[in-house]
């Protein structure tokens, strides 16, 4: 017979009651008046703990106190775990575990490698959520230790380079600064001679433009110390390029200005595009984009009507610019009709709304929005509206899928017509099978860096053939690898690292996840070791298959890079997964749902 929870808890009160009043009778007497039936109910803590580690200072030598403030106003303070991260580890050790305020223990750094190390606190509350605090990075140093200073991951023109001895005592020390070539152990002299404060200018426009490996030596009579090595700089002296796209003229209503930039080196960090009035000699902003396609959508009825050149502004993550060529003679007019179709979107299905905006001088008597299949000139009638907001509901289900194009046509109060420019290849897709969310949680490892633990779920709209996405598969627990590379290696910038799972080195019917951050070094691929399982839930009396990626071990690559923004990740998913029934899955991406967070 199933018990429900309340039938249980009244079981579990009764026996304490009758186990309480039979070991014998009291010589008092209790008399009870009340009669009432209030519920008792214990209180909910769904809040993680706030934890904040206090920083111990630099350098660090023998024994020191480490300790941290946790507070929890819900359920208290179950315990505090203090850590460290060794120089080029992944995992975290732990110091100690406080369970009781101040949160503190002794850090014995007398036996651990001179270095760098990072140390944070882990609180967990009396319901079981835990909080990580924010790193604080320091300096181990018992002996002797010379530690450059790292100059960045990609630098340009002249960089000033420091190091630092510490426990050097009252000896006189000289500081050379080497550079090799990044993997190579080829190393030469940066400059060298340096007395304190050990400074000097590298001059990276003598260098090639590439991936350096950078460290310290100090000497003092017959004594030699080495730092760890500052790896994988990125020399990049070479500017982007950039092309204006022509807009066209004349300009009216609503128009896309857009460029193409592409950088070899640190990748292009934004494109600013800018228009010059003929008159006038100081160049406008027009938009700013730091992503691809380096587009924006601008109502030309802010700038006044007259004759225009445009042109585009690229700036590298290095800091490198280059300035196109202009676009010259370019008219903006907006005195007579100006019409335009607001794009709906790249991917369609259902019922959507197609939106136009049209004005007129002469007044606006009527728009019309039609449709024709891509690479056709026959025109159909959508709808005919003579009110604003002027939007027509197409029903995307009665035409076949594929890709169409969108224009509208204003006709004016004086009769004469304009036609807009076409919104090209908007894909309809109605199949049933399609992507519905993708989310991604941070294991026990650093928050927006991926690593063992961290888990990434994929959702479908109903439930897939597990065998369509890698053969063979039932949908039981798979290893696999899941790769991550930087989104220079896949066409994109350097903030839009993708991800995508591996079988035997060919990637599965999976799709990629656009994760819309920087995760990992300039053209790197970092590739995990990981199991992929697929489960079943029911919405709404449907099954939705949900694939699961856990992220193991690091097994090859390297250059992680941690998140500090909560971007929403993409999914693109693949055509060639099918449902149970065969329907292939429709192309069209999802973003992830719910409130922007740090993921991973």
């Amino acid at each position: 017979m199933r018990r429900t929870p309340a039938i249980l808890i009244l079981g579990i009160l009764v026996v304490a009651l009758a186990s309480r009043f039979s070991s014998g009778f009291s010589d008092a007497t209790f008399t009870s008046s009340s009669a009432s039936s209030g519920t008792v109910e214990a209180a909910q803590d769904w809040t993680a703990p706030a934890v904040t580690l206090a920083n111990p200072g630099t350098p660090l030598q023998g024994t020191v106190t480490l300790s941290a403030t946790a507070t929890d106003a819900e359920s208290g303070i179950a315990s505090v775990t203090l850590q460290y991260l060794a120089p080029g580890a992944s995992t975290w050790t732990t110091v100690c575990t406080d369970t009781t305020a101040p949160y503190s223990c002794a850090w014995a750094t007398g036996s651990l490698a001179d270095g760098s190390y990072d140390l944070r606190a882990r609180a967990v509350n009396g319901a079981g959520y835990t909080s990580l605090s924010d790193s604080v990075r320091t300096t181990v140093a018992n002996n002797v230790v010379v530690v450059l200073a790292d100059p960045g991951d990609v630098v340009r023109g002249n960089v000033a380079m420091g190091a630092t001895v510490y426990n050097g005592g009252a000896l006189p020390w000289l500081v050379t600064i080497q550079y090799a070539t990044a993997g190579s152990t080829s190393w030469k002299t940066l400059c060298s001679g340096l007395s304190a404060p050990f400074g000097c200018t590298w001059s990276t426009t003598s260098f090639a433009n590439d991936s350096f490996d950078l460290r310290a030596v100090a000497t003092s009579g017959t004594t030699t110390v080495t730092s760890a090595v500052v790896s994988d700089v990125l020399v990049d002296n070479l500017a982007p390029t950039v092309t204006m796209t022509d807009p066209g003229s004349p300009l009216s209503g609503s128009v896309t200005f857009a460029a193409s930039a592409t950088d070899a080196g640190s990748g292009v960090q934004q494109v600013v595009l800018q228009h010059l009035r003929n008159g006038t000699s100081t160049w406008q902003t027009l938009c700013t984009i730091t992503a691809e396609p380096f587009s924006c959508r601008v109502a030309t009825t802010t700038l006044t009507d007259g004759t225009y050149s445009f042109r585009a502004v690229a700036t590298d993550v290095a800091g490198n610019t280059a300035t196109s060529a202009g676009v010259t003679g370019r008219v903006v007019d907006n005195t007579v009709s100006s019409i335009s179709v607001d794009d709906p979107g790249a991917y369609l299905s259902g019922t959507v709304t197609v939106t136009a905006q049209a004005n007129s001088t002469a007044g606006v008597a009527s728009v019309r929005i039609q449709r024709a299949a891509t690479g056709t000139s026959t025109w159909t009638d959508l709808c005919t509206s003579t009110t604003a907001p002027y939007s027509c509901a197409w029903d995307t289900r009665t035409v076949a899928n594929g890709s169409y194009d969108l224009r509208a046509i204003v006709v004016d109060g004086r009769g004469a017509a304009s036609t807009s420019a076409v919104v090209s290849a908007r894909k309809v897709d109605n199949s049933t099978l399609r992507a519905v969310d993708v989310q991604a949680s941070n294991g026990d490892g650093t928050l927006g860096r991926l690593d063992a633990g961290d888990t990434i779920t994929l959702t479908y709209s109903e439930s897939v053939a597990p065998a369509s996405i890698t053969a063979g598969w039932t949908g039981a627990a798979l290893p696999v690898s899941l790769r991550l590379r930087d989104g220079n290696l896949v066409g994109g910038g350097n903030r839009t690292d993708v991800l995508d799972v591996l079988r035997n080195g060919n990637a599965v019917q999976l799709g990629s996840i656009g994760l819309r951050d920087d995760y990992v070094k300039a053209r790197k691929t970092a590739t995990f070791n990981a199991t992929m399982t697929a489960s079943t839930v029911t919405v709404d009396g449907v099954g939705r298959t949900v694939v699961t990626i856990v992220v193991g071990t690091l097994a090859s690559g390297g250059g992680l890079r941690t998140s500090s923004v909560a971007p929403t990740m993409v999914w693109t998913p693949s055509t060639a997964a099918t449902s149970l029934g065969g329907g292939a899955c429709a192309a069209t991406p999802v973003t992830e749902s719910g409130p922007a967070d740090r993921d991973l």
